[in-house]
């Protein structure tokens, strides 16, 4: 039996080395952080990858205010009128907020999590990483016409990857072969989308994953790869990390109550531009407020303007340019995976934020969420 056991434990040993050395080759974490990162649900894998802090300054910013408070009775979800306490359950999710002209009207919790609670916000960071863009191009340090290679001229590949320009990365028509489509469970792991999120290396990933599926500008498709190179211009235009740029440009001028995380995939490398930035619901609302109100200023009446106006379809058939979605005529959206929804209404002076823990194959409800939304929204 002793004899046995230590079969098993060389075994387990020898499997783990071998995995390690596998995972460390493919610029992976290593054998047991990844399996927790894979395995975690969405609103726990903050914790899970090194990270940026990104410092909120209150005291700059008045605090929020309360409005009258409203019920919410039943909504339109999955074809039918349901209690909205049905669809909360049903899309697993951790907060609700209602802000209407800038006051609190509804806020709501689950699942242990609070006003203070740092959550993950998938691909609502592709938004955070269009911010910065725009401010970087108003103040005339880029151009949408610069291409990626004239900035970062290490990652030059003499193919049709040299033409992609910073407005190809901004409207999802890069034509770059990084597709956003994986299976779930563990055999989605080792595509191309999945590597990115993971990895511990982000220039080494990209340096392997530049060949081209259409021309730049040909072929609008979904892909996050595109924000990935949009945060590395940021960086490299700046010297400074986003978490640093996103504090001094947005944060703290937006009067952030808590600190925000930005993951990385090492401590002195690269923000995850794509997926990675972890807030509390309020102060997801404070950024989406002061985007659609103007005050504070954290975009140029261009940059807001380009944000607002699709330029190509995507998913659902809805809009999208600059980062932003448009499921609706003038509804901008913020949308991440795993049920992550920032939604601005100027018409009815309405953000609501909605931050749950759908799993990965739940992706592609979203048109239905956005339904109850809308009906949230218009209500008043």
């Amino acid at each position: 039996m002793i004899t046995l056991i230590r079969r098993v434990l060389v075994f387990v040993l020898v499997l783990y080395i071998a995995l390690f050395g596998l995972t460390k080759a493919i610029r992976y974490p290593e054998p047991i952080a990844a399996i927790k990162l894979g395995l975690a649900p969405a609103s726990k894998t903050p914790e899970l990858m090194p990270f940026h802090s990104i410092v909120a300054a209150p005291s700059t910013f008045a605090p929020w205010k309360d409005g009258a408070k409203e019920e919410i009775g039943q909504v339109t979800w999955n074809g039918r009128k349901q209690d909205f306490a049905t669809f909360l359950k049903e899309t697993n999710t951790n907060a609700f907020l209602v802000i209407r002209s800038g006051k609190i009207t509804y806020e709501q919790y689950w699942n242990g999590k609070t006003k203070s609670t740092v959550l993950p916000s998938y691909s609502v960071a592709k938004t955070m990483t269009s911010l910065l863009i725009g401010q970087l191009i108003d103040e005339g340090k880029i151009k949408e016409s610069d291409t990626f290679v004239s900035i970062l001229p290490e990652f030059k590949a003499h193919s049709s990857f040299d033409k992609v320009t910073i407005k190809d990365l901004l409207d999802m028509n890069s034509g770059i072969g990084v597709s956003d489509n994986y299976p779930t469970g563990p055999s989605g792991w080792g595509v191309a989308i999945a590597q990115m999120y993971a990895t511990t290396d982000i220039n080494w990933f990209l340096m392997h994953n530049r060949k081209m599926r259409e021309e730049p500008g040909t072929f609008p498709e979904y892909r996050s790869v595109n924000t990935q190179m949009l945060g590395m211009i940021v960086q490299k235009v700046t010297g400074r990390s986003l978490a640093e740029e996103f504090t001094d440009r947005v944060w703290q001028k937006v009067g952030a109550d808590h600190d925000a995380t930005w993951n990385v995939d090492s401590a002195t490398g690269h923000e995850k531009a794509f997926c990675c930035f972890n807030a509390t619901a309020r102060d997801y609302a404070r950024v989406a407020q002061a985007l659609m109100s103007g005050d504070p200023k954290i975009a140029s009446t261009a940059w807001k303007a380009r944000l607002s106006v699709p330029v190509v379809k995507l998913d659902y058939g809805w809009g999208y340019g600059a980062q932003m979605w448009h499921p609706y005529p003038g509804v901008n959206l913020m949308l991440g995976l795993h049920g992550q929804y920032i939604y601005q209404d100027p018409l009815h002076d309405t953000v609501i934020v909605k931050l749950s823990d759908m799993p990965t194959s739940a992706d592609g409800i979203s048109s239905k969420v956005a339904i109850v939304l809308r009906e949230i929204s218009e209500k008043n």
